[in-house]
């Protein structure tokens, strides 16, 4: 008889993530979860952090796979192509998840479990909600640069969200359908939001559990002055563009 469990993908996008990929597999893999596979999205990474992935993939065929991209134009885009894959290969839940340790594996079980047992549409992994937090050497700049992001998307779009930034979410498959993933052009955190803003306005509930955010363990940010100001100007094209 076949795995009647919901088939689980964690999406996970990778540039130059050699170091920091292995630990995160073997953290997934620990937590025991039925039908759970991982899907390593790699835009081509010089530290070979792809030829990685696919020795990880060759030792475990069944529960992990990879998308090789040869272009890197920014992690909306990685994210569609890994969703898209996820979706066409019959998940019924996708994880999208940082390759840098800063989201902890452990609250995944959560994650999952509060979506298949509620009408949410999407479970985000937050920082903002009661009993979350951040890493303690966050410095005070980057500190208030995220509250102020929460803020600021907050302040126009009326989304609700605690955390609405945030980059580590479980979602229902149909909900993905539903918002036309495909079609979302924005990248970095603006993507995130546009996701946001569509399972809103197509009258998605969107849940929060609390998460302790880690500095990456390793490597460098891939933070950009044109994601930031994309960051910025989304909110309003949103609001005042053409409805998604």
């Amino acid at each position: 008889m076949g795995d009647s469990s919901p088939k689980i993908t964690v999406v996970v996008p990778t540039y130059n993530e050699r170091d920091n990929l292995p630990r995160l597999v073997e953290m997934l893999s620990a937590l025991g979860l039925p039908n759970l596979h991982v899907l390593v999205v790699d835009d081509d990474s010089p530290d070979g952090t792809g030829e990685l992935a696919d020795k990880l993939a060759l030792e475990s065929p069944q529960s992990l796979g990879v998308l090789h991209r040869t272009t890197k134009d920014g992690l909306g885009r990685a994210y569609v192509a890994g969703i898209g894959r996820a979706l066409d290969e019959g998940a019924d839940v996708v994880i999208q998840m940082d390759a840098d340790l800063s989201h902890p594996a452990s609250v995944v079980p959560v994650m999952v479990e509060k979506l298949l047992s509620t009408d949410a549409a999407v479970v985000i992994g937050s920082r903002y909600v009661s009993g979350g937090s951040v890493a303690g050497d966050w410095g005070l700049h980057r500190k208030f640069l995220s509250a102020w992001a929460n803020f600021y998307v907050n302040t126009i779009l009326r989304l609700g969200v605690k955390d609405v930034t945030a980059g580590f979410k479980a979602w229902k498959a149909e909900t993905l359908r539903t918002i036309d993933v495909a079609s979302i052009h924005s990248n970095g955190y603006a993507f995130q939001v546009e996701m946001n803003y569509r399972t809103v306005r197509h009258g998605g509930k969107i849940y929060e559990v609390p998460i302790r955010f880690e500095q990456r363990a390793d490597g460098v940010s891939k933070m950009s002055l044109a994601v930031q100001i994309e960051s910025a100007l989304m909110p309003w094209r949103l609001r005042f563009g053409r409805k998604v």
